[in-house]
């Protein structure tokens, strides 16, 4: 069992004192729309006072498990005392000097623990950012960087997402509204179908390894062999499991053939590893699982307990751009590289490795004895503690559920469950690893009863 540290009892959670969300709550949503560019889209009304591992407690004093993590971010948990003792200690000493123009000791050690934990042979090197977004902006310019810009070409893939920013965002193809009204994109983008096994692109009755073939002969015999020479490909970029894209884990096949694939074409497997990384799936990264090793990594989120950090870590001869090409001023910031270190060590010392795994199975394993007997849940699947729950109206023409999705995570964010959604009707399930399997279980039991009452209101409304 997990290490506990806070001044709350799993017992005690989840605790709803007032139905949320409440009048503090209300009147801080109020003000934030007022005030906020609203260029995005919030799930539910929570407003968050402050986090306790596993637990967020709201500004009414309701107390919630979370299963969303801050979207996969916290997976050490809510202010871990470690971390937030680190990030104290380093503020007192200094809290900026910009890595990419001095030097400090805290870089050197957080990016020769980085490399330890990298599933990359050989000798690597890494480059700090301040996001994900950052991270896949930096593995572009390296890719092209490396090949003096005589490979133009690169390539992602259908319901991915890799960013917002203008370069990542062209890679990104999971929703068309975060394309909408910001073309044209940056060109020599191809996209090809990700081996989606419950919504395979090349047919419905094909088997999780037929898709993945389907897919790999698509990319070699139709874009590699008619639409762009595969000697003008710099890059492949791939989430090794697809996150905003509805947590979609890829055949095995699939992954290890790409890796030939990219190989026998000398192009660069660029790995997302933004919202799958440290130890979300069970591994330190998701690629480990299917016995990949890609040439570059980009990582964020997890990375450092909340604070804003990313990272690329790859070959070192593919890590070569000219001095003065590529630079930020707050990539490596030492307050967060403090944070990062105590983040891999607390990772190890808990053993949050087999902790993910273990509560992940478990979750997994109730999602799919429920499915049996539900009309709304169509396929479980995931890695570890990243876990998607996809709904549908119909089992047999698999119509996304997209109403219904969120009636579940309202209904279970009223009682007491922070959980959020994945693609069109998924329900995504990523809490902190260091979760403790009681408050795995409550949360699962109400999400379980949410999704039931909704199938009898919206299902079978008036039914028994």
């Amino acid at each position: 069992m997990p290490n506990w540290y806070w001044d709350v009892k799993p017992s005690d959670v989840p605790r709803i004192v007032v139905e949320p969300p409440g009048p503090r709550a209300l009147s801080i949503v109020k003000s934030d729309e007022s005030l906020i560019m609203q260029s995005f889209g919030r799930w539910y009304p929570l407003v968050i006072k402050r986090g306790l591992g596993p637990v967020v407690e709201d500004v009414d004093g309701n107390l919630y498990i979370d299963f969303n993590s801050g979207i996969a971010v916290m997976n050490v948990g809510h202010s871990h005392p470690r971390v937030v003792k680190a990030i104290r200690d380093q503020a007192s000493e200094f809290t900026h000097y910009s890595l990419t123009d001095f030097y400090y000791e805290l870089a050197v050690k957080h990016a020769s623990m980085l490399i330890e934990v990298t599933p990359i042979s050989g000798e690597k090197n890494v480059f700090y950012a301040n996001s994900g977004t950052e991270a896949i902006e930096g593995a572009l310019k390296i890719a092209r960087g490396h090949f003096r810009n005589q490979r133009p070409y690169v390539m992602a893939f259908l319901g991915a997402f890799h960013g917002r920013t203008y370069g990542s965002m062209s890679l990104t193809a999971s929703k068309p509204i975060q394309r909408l009204g910001f073309n044209p994109m940056m060109p020599n983008v191809i996209h090809a179908p990700y081996p989606y096994p419950y919504r395979c692109p090349f047919g419905r009755k094909l088997s999780e390894e037929e898709c993945g073939e389907q897919a790999l002969s698509f990319i070699e015999d139709w874009l590699l062999g008619r639409l762009v020479d595969p000697s003008e490909v710099a890059a492949v970029f791939i989430e090794p499991i697809q996150g905003e894209g509805g947590y979609v884990v890829p055949p095995i096949n699939f992954m290890r053939g790409l890796r030939k694939l990219t190989e026998e074409h000398g192009i660069m497997l660029v790995v997302d590893e933004v919202q799958s990384g440290f130890g979300r799936t069970g591994r330190w990264f998701a690629v480990e699982h299917f016995g990949v090793q890609p040439d570059l990594i980009a990582m964020a989120k997890a990375i450092a307990a909340g604070l804003p950090l990313g990272a690329i870590v790859g070959k070192a001869d593919l890590m070569k751009l000219p001095k003065g090409s590529h630079a930020n001023t707050f990539g490596g910031n030492p307050v967060a590289l403090a944070a990062g270190i105590e983040v891999i060590n607390i990772i190890r010392d808990e053993d949050l490795l087999t902790n993910a795994s273990r509560v992940g199975d478990y979750i997994m394993r109730r999602f799919r004895e429920e499915a049996n007997s539900s009309r709304l849940i169509g396929d479980v699947r995931g890695l570890g503690l990243m876990i998607g729950v996809e709904l549908v109206k119909d089992k047999v023409s698999k119509e996304p559920a997209v109403k219904e999705l969120g009636e579940v995570l309202m209904r279970s964010f009223k009682r007491g469950v922070a959980v959020i959604g994945a693609g069109k009707s998924t329900i995504r399930i990523a809490p902190p690893l260091n979760i403790p399997i009681e408050l795995a279980e409550k949360a699962v039991d109400i999400i379980i009863e949410s999704i039931r009452s909704v199938e009898r209101d919206y299902v079978n409304p008036g039914g028994t």
